[in-house]
């Protein structure tokens, strides 16, 4: 009764101090503590080593949903040996995260299906892990959302905003061309954060086209320098992995198939072949067996 008092009376505290991991499992740690002769100490810090790891991973997960990514995704859902152009190893050093402690940028360009959303998502997803600010958006959404706020008389507001977060992954860049107006406040947003906190920027287009983009020169001229300044370009490729996959995925459907036919055929003709001379049904077999001696 003392015992489960005191449980009551743990688990009441560690909720008002925040502490549910504590609270949670501090009976059981006691127990392994005492199997195993520990001390004080060591079961005081097995259980704040607890707490600390589960709120690292709420606190990971909470950046996760937070970013806002269109898929959760990571380097090991990625097939490298089906994309040998893209560097592994330059992409597994990237998710260490330390491009965003210097303030550098990432570039995907290649064309569509070669893994750049895919590569984007899972370094941000990496960069979320670690407990930093994360932000997705497409270069679409992002300029729409400018232009609200603009309207609303809230831009400085919003650009504030998006300078706070660590790492601002734009993605698309390049499938719609945006007005001369959202173009210039995009380029606000870029500029505020140049050289002091990281974006990745995934595109279609190699740079000599992104005035397609950007139709002011200037301006492009302007973006181009700022993203590519201190930055890590990475292309993709032209090959479209996920048309590929698509394919792949087809042709073992139709493999599986036709092995289905071939066994559903093999099966009736060994049913034939093994019926008696002269009996070609269940009836036929019927009617050739001599009935009961009366």
């Amino acid at each position: 009764m003392e015992n489960t008092t005191t449980e009551a009376v743990i688990k009441d505290q560690c909720r008002q101090l925040r502490l549910p991991t504590v609270g949670a499992r501090c009976m059981s740690v006691e127990q392994e503590a005492i199997r195993n002769h520990a001390g004080h100490s060591p079961y005081l810090s097995t259980l704040l080593e607890q707490e600390l790891e589960d709120r690292s991973q709420r606190r990971a997960q909470r950046r996760i949903v937070e970013a806002r990514f269109p898929q959760i995704k990571t380097l090991a859902d990625f097939q490298f040996d089906q994309a040998p152009i893209i560097p592994a190893a330059q992409i597994g050093g990237l998710a260490d995260g330390g491009y965003i402690d210097r303030g550098e940028n990432v570039l995907f360009v290649g064309d569509g299906g070669t893994g750049k959303t895919m590569l984007a998502t899972a370094l941000g997803v990496a960069a979320c892990r670690q407990g930093r600010a994360v932000r997705f958006t497409t270069v679409a959404a992002l300029v729409n959302e400018l232009l609200e706020a603009r309207d609303q008389q809230v831009l400085s507001r919003l650009v504030a905003r998006w300078s706070r977060v660590e790492l601002l992954i734009a993605d698309e860049l390049g499938y719609v061309s945006l007005p001369a107006t959202g173009a210039e406040l995009l380029f606000q947003v870029l500029a505020e954060r140049a050289e002091r906190a990281s974006v990745m920027v995934t595109t279609n287009l190699p740079f000599s086209e992104w005035v397609s983009v950007f139709p002011d020169p200037r301006l492009c001229k302007a973006v181009v320098e700022r993203l590519t300044y201190r930055s890590h370009i990475i292309e993709t490729g032209t090959e479209s992995y996920r048309f590929k996959a698509s394919l792949d995925r087809a042709r073992d459907s139709k493999r599986v198939s036709h092995a289905s036919a071939a066994g559903n055929h093999a099966a009736v003709t060994v049913s034939a072949a093994s019926k008696p001379p002269g009996m070609t049904s269940d009836t036929s077999a019927a009617t050739a067996q001599p009935g009961p001696t009366k």
